[in-house]
């Protein structure tokens, strides 16, 4: 176990430092300049700008300081937001989008069970059908095209009854959370629900299953425990990259509600070329990415003594 760990921990460093190396040579390839984009600025000035955030360096050498302020957790200083660092834009709205996301899995999770449930004790039936092709709908469709006829729902609802059910955007209270969270969660349930639905149609054959039944116990009791509980566990093994991306995917959610969550600033700095920003957030997003899927995955592998001993093996 011990070596399977500092493998894993070993694979994570490697994917941290790829992600924060492309980013950066990335930003300095793409087109334009965060300091004149879309401004006229006077050559002396310019020059100052690009010397104050170590521009006028080669290259090789900005990458150099870049990584020695990365290993201190220091992203820098924003291009466009005056005097404000990076670890400031996120200390700030992280939470935001945390919260957004924390919900939008409690919907995606209860949603889950429920069709999951439903499509498998009612195979090959009118709600297995439907649910299915809920399914397809929720991952074919992006969770902007959701979120614009969210906002057109809400709307309409708000003019029918006269006043205002749920605000159609914004920050502050516990009803501006529900449509965003529900809308960021759809995608995810729709994946879980697939996965539940053919986990527990393949643990209905099991034998431990039909011995249950074969005792004579009661349909729900024999659902809830022999197959649901085994049906979940290869549910487990995906939430890791499930909870990571829910919490860290919000990015056009949180633009089209104007929540000011992490996700929205980082759209903002791609727009301004912001290099600090966009460099700082992607190397946040995909180091919490990396950490919560290898501490699921260490989770399951303690869970599972045969997964923990067949890596080992390997």
């Amino acid at each position: 176990m011990m070596r399977y760990l500092l493998n894993r921990i070993l694979y994570a460093v490697v994917t941290i430092w790829f992600v924060a190396t492309a980013t950066f040579f990335a930003m300095h390839f793409v087109p334009g300049d965060p300091l004149s984009n879309e401004k006229v600025i006077p050559e002396k000035i310019y020059a100052t700008l690009q010397a104050y955030y170590g521009l006028d360096k080669p290259l090789g050498e900005q990458y150099l300081i870049y990584m020695q302020r990365l290993l201190q957790g220091d992203f820098g200083v924003s291009f466009t937001q005056q005097n404000r660092s990076v670890n400031d834009i996120i200390a700030e709205h992280f939470s935001v989008s945390a919260i957004l996301g924390l919900l939008a899995l409690i919907f995606a999770l209860f949603g889950a069970l429920i069709f999951g449930s439903v499509a498998s004790i009612w195979r090959r039936r009118w709600p297995d059908t439907a649910t299915v092709l809920g399914v397809m709908v929720a991952v074919s469709v992006p969770s902007f095209v959701f979120a614009a006829l969210a906002q057109l729902f809400i709307v309409e609802m708000n003019q029918f009854t006269g006043w205002q059910v749920l605000p159609v955007a914004g920050w502050g209270s516990i009803s501006h959370i529900w449509a965003p969270a529900l809308m960021l969660g759809l995608g995810t349930m729709a994946y879980l629900t697939r996965l539940l639905r053919g986990s527990l149609i393949d643990t209905a054959d099991q034998s431990y299953v039909l011995a249950a039944q074969a005792r004579g116990l009661p349909p729900w009791r024999c659902f809830l425990r022999y197959q649901l509980r085994n049906a979940l566990l290869p549910t487990l093994s995906v939430m890791g990259p499930t909870i990571a991306g829910i919490t860290t995917g919000g990015f056009v959610v949180e633009q089209v509600f104007a929540i000011p969550g992490l996700g929205r600033y980082f759209v903002q700095a791609v727009a301004q070329l912001d290099y600090t920003v966009i460099m700082g957030t992607t190397v946040f997003y995909g180091a919490f990415l990396v950490i919560v899927v290898l501490a699921f995955d260490l989770l399951y592998a303690w869970a599972d003594p045969r997964i923990r001993i067949s890596r080992d093996m390997a």
